[in-house]
């Protein structure tokens, strides 16, 4: 395999990574969410789509190569640039509050 066809390849599991992160997301975003420090919305991912998210979470962390003090904020690191992306903006199903179908 050339390393033009691995990049895509790479590429694409990116994107599938982030999809199913915004997907689990949305899934459990409701409208009586809870607002955290900031304006940051805190979404409850019951088990067990919360194992799936933190599995998604870390093979992001390690791919991006991100880092934080602790493992959570690694996560954390990893879920905002999965967001970016998925394409989180203005008109993103997560920010307005809806859940999506799917």
């Amino acid at each position: 395999m050339i390393a033009s066809e691995r990049f895509e390849r790479a590429a694409v599991l990116g994107v599938a990574v982030a999809e199913e992160t915004r997907r689990l997301l949305s899934r459990h975003l409701d409208a009586a969410g809870v607002e955290g420090d900031g304006g940051t919305v805190l979404v409850d991912v019951p088990y067990p789509d919360a194992a799936v998210v933190t599995a998604l979470l870390d093979v992001a962390a390690e791919c991006f190569g991100e880092r934080g003090d602790s493992i959570e904020e690694t996560r954390q690191a990893a879920l905002e640039t999965l967001l970016q992306l998925a394409g989180f903006d203005a008109e993103s199903q997560l920010n307005c509050g809806e859940v999506g179908g799917g």
